[in-house]
């Protein structure tokens, strides 16, 4: 039976004594020149005292408005209505004096970059010791000391050291440590966490979230996380709120809103995540479309054009969140506590994303229905088909045949040392950035190749020696046995159309100032194809990747970031090439754009044959496209070997570090699986450590090896040893154990 929560729509806690936190029917608007834009409509929640509470959703669902309104950050034009209770005091509204007593000291917020955080121009010993003494009378050595014990606890190794260092000084990872030190300084009654560790390794991911865990333990605070990682959510939280246009779609325990999903949207997220503990012959379950329009909301549900479910009161009348269910968590009924924005969320209870969602690379923004977003994906297995036919009579190579797949691309011994020079006018080399260093490998035909590691271990760089686009320091590469190395632009132009590259970025890597059919026609043209042939080729490329052939006149700024990457795909394919070389093709993307990109990347493989080097620092993506993976770590290669090699019995620490960091969306596994923990930071690869350059991070060499055997470690860089049907690795001490 479906009631009505009472408390008008946000989550009902039965002992209000508890609560800290109290948000009740906050909005947002904002001024637009084409009216006002609501970006938060009437959110409510409740976080009691020690609760870690998450809120997720995609780009533009209103989280990071929404914990922005309550810290009073808003710009002064925006419009702020509804109540945000903090201890029982209402905090909306509050003047800057007022709030700035308020913030800091009983609530405090990590923002996403800490960067914009943190005062370039001060040392961290002082930014810290600033947020002591502006809410506590002690004196200035007081304030420097308990600097130094937020550092300790946050685990910076080096407390002293880091004090007097500025943020540029310090790693991605330290200053986000460094700003949860900040945050917790004061012992806040809630902390508000908003994308805490988007942009960080998934390693120095592990270490930002334990470091924010203690920060919980040490003050008692609440926490209000702010994430699209799923993953996450499901480690750390207790509670979930899903935000989907501006609102709270649904919410409940951690356990229930992933296990029993109430609305579609929440479902369809789900599906979307390629997982690690996933079978990879899984198709991912894209939800299809894109989010609306704050400025013009569709009436009715909001998520109506994009649910399989949607029926004609969906498009009239807007759910209401309704509690659904009997909870049955460990807290009682407040604790478990189910609510949901569905009018029929009652036929989810047995669902499958897989059922409800069809799994589909058809770009459908605007379109009104499911039957018009299929209608258009029916379109675009026509126009593959005829694509197909078309390329066929011009002799397209066979991607049906069972014999050996033939080595396309080759690289042996790869070297490539970036100069570091003196500042002063004369400039002189005083040493040398080792950026990779001894890369060997072979790309297939029709094989994915994905290169993995942290930011910094020479993924970019190696991509772009393969395709001659940065000249090497040693080393060789081949192209179906044809040298690339040393050969000059011109000589390589030819070549170009059998390799291509899409960029991390596609907005940076499409011109502003063109159209999407001159940017994906300009490769054409360059190599001698006819303004009439051209134009032909652009339609059929959008229709091949799921967009609409009409909107070739568009500029790149009017499409969404999904929408640009399959424009940054149409154009590598234009000139018909054998091997795409793809940098962080979807890191930049919402896990369910992310889904309908790798989709699209898998049919595009199956139909034209393509080879793909798949650079990325995710390895749930990796597993589910990568036929084979090499692992790198400060410029070399410590482990390859095919995919499901690597992920079932992984040999070398790191890579057992890289697994073991990835978050599961699963609450029960998340909460129980076995970590392996890495401390430290990647060491400069200006100056690598001798012997194992991954011994001063590897828990193994720390904790389970003898002084002899470290011996070994620091003096002989280990060599990549066969363990047998391929599987290599470069560790003197290695063991292959199951992680997942």
């Amino acid at each position: 039976m479906t009631t009505e929560n009472e408390n008008g729509g946000g989550t009902a806690v039965a002992d209000t004594d508890d609560v800290v936190l109290e948000v009740s029917d906050l909005s947002v608007t904002f001024p637009s020149d084409d009216g006002p834009l609501p970006a938060v409509r009437q959110v409510s929640y409740q976080v009691r005292r020690g609760e870690a509470l998450g809120i997720v959703g995609e780009s533009g669902s209103g989280k990071s408005v929404t914990s922005m309104a309550i810290m009073g950050l808003l710009p002064r034009n925006a419009k702020v209505e509804g109540s945000a209770r903090l201890l029982g005091q209402e905090i909306i509204g509050l003047d800057d004096k007022a709030i700035s007593e308020v913030r800091g000291q009983r609530i405090a917020m990590i923002f996403q970059d800490p960067l914009t955080s943190l005062n370039p121009v001060y040392t961290i010993g002082y930014q810290i010791a600033e947020a002591v003494l502006a809410h506590r009378k002690v004196g200035k050595k007081a304030a420097m000391a308990r600097a130094l014990e937020l550092l300790e606890i946050v685990g910076i190794p080096s407390p002293e050291q880091r004090l007097r260092q500025y943020p540029h000084e310090l790693s991605g990872g330290m200053r986000q440590r460094v700003v949860i030190a900040i945050a917790m300084a004061n012992d806040p009654d809630v902390i508000i966490a908003d994308e805490p560790t988007t942009a960080l390794d998934v390693t120095v991911q592990a270490q930002v979230l334990e470091a924010l865990q203690r920060a919980r333990a040490e003050t008692g605070a609440a926490l209000v996380l702010i994430t699209h990682d799923l993953g996450v959510v499901a480690g750390q939280v207790d509670r979930v709120g899903v935000m989907y246009a501006g609102r709270i779609v649904e919410m409940g325990s951690v356990e229930e809103v992933f296990y029993r999903p109430r609305m579609p949207y929440a479902l369809g997220l789900l599906g979307s995540l390629p997982r690690l503990d996933g079978d990879r012959s899984d198709r991912l379950t894209p939800i299809l479309g894109a989010p609306p329009s704050l400025r013009d909301l569709p009436k009715g549900c909001g998520f109506a054009p994009r649910c399989p479910m949607a029926r004609d009161r969906c498009h009239e009348e807007e759910p209401r969140l309704l509690l659904v269910g009997e909870g049955e968590g460990e807290g009682g009924a407040a604790a478990s506590e189910h609510t949901a924005a569905c009018h029929f969320s009652e036929e989810l209870v047995e669902a499958e994303a897989s059922d409800l969602f069809r799994a589909t690379s058809v770009d459908t923004e605007g379109m009104a229905s499911v039957a018009e977003m299929e209608a258009a994906e029916s379109q675009v297995v026509e126009a593959r088909e005829e694509y197909l036919e078309e390329l066929g009579a011009d002799g397209a190579r066979d991607v049906s045949s069972t014999e050996e797949p033939e080595v396309l691309l080759s690289a042996t011994d790869l070297v490539k040392h970036f100069p570091i020079r003196s500042k002063g006018l004369l400039r002189r080399r005083v040493g040398a950035v080792q950026a990779v260093s001894g890369i060997s490998l072979d790309l297939r035909e029709r094989e994915t190749l994905a290169l993995v590691g942290e930011s910094g271990c020479g993924k970019s760089t190696t991509a772009r020696l393969l395709l001659n686009l940065i000249k090497l320091t040693s080393g060789e590469v081949t192209y179906m046995g044809q040298p690339l190395h040393g050969l000059s632009d011109r000589r390589m132009r030819p070549l170009r159309k059998d390799l291509q590259l899409v960029f991390q970025d596609p907005f940076a890597s499409l011109d502003p100032r063109m159209t999407v059919a001159d940017i994906i026609a300009e490769p054409m043209r360059i190599h001698g194809s006819g303004h009439r042939d051209a134009r032909k080729r652009v339609s059929e490329l959008l229709e091949l990747v799921g967009l609409n052939p009409e909107h070739g006149s568009r500029y790149p700024h009017e499409f969404s970031g999904g929408q640009r990457q399959r424009i940054g795909v149409a154009r590598a394919l234009s000139l018909n090439p054998r091997v795409l070389v793809l940098d962080e093709p979807v890191s930049a993307l919402d896990v369910s754009i992310q889904a309908g990109v790798i989709n699209l990347l898998e049919d595009l493989q199956d139909e034209l044959g393509l080879s793909y080097l798949f650079v990325s620092h995710d390895l749930s993506v990796v597993k589910h496209i990568a036929d084979r993976v090499a692992v790198m770590y400060l410029g070399k290669m410590v482990e390859t070997a095919t995919t499901e090699q690597l992920f079932s019995a992984p040999a070398h620490p790191y890579t057992q570090a890289l697994i073991s960091a990835i978050p599961l969306p699963d609450p029960v596994k998340e909460r129980t699986r076995e970590r392996i923990t890495v401390t430290g930071d990647i060491p400069s690869p200006a100056n690598p450590p001798s012997g194992c350059r991954f011994r001063t991070r590897c828990p193994k060499f720390a904790e389970e090896l003898s002084d002899a055997e470290r011996a070994r470690c620091v003096e002989e860089p280990p060599e990549l040893r066969d363990r047998g049907t391929g599987h290599r690795d470069a560790c003197h001490y290695s063991k292959a154990i199951e992680l997942i």
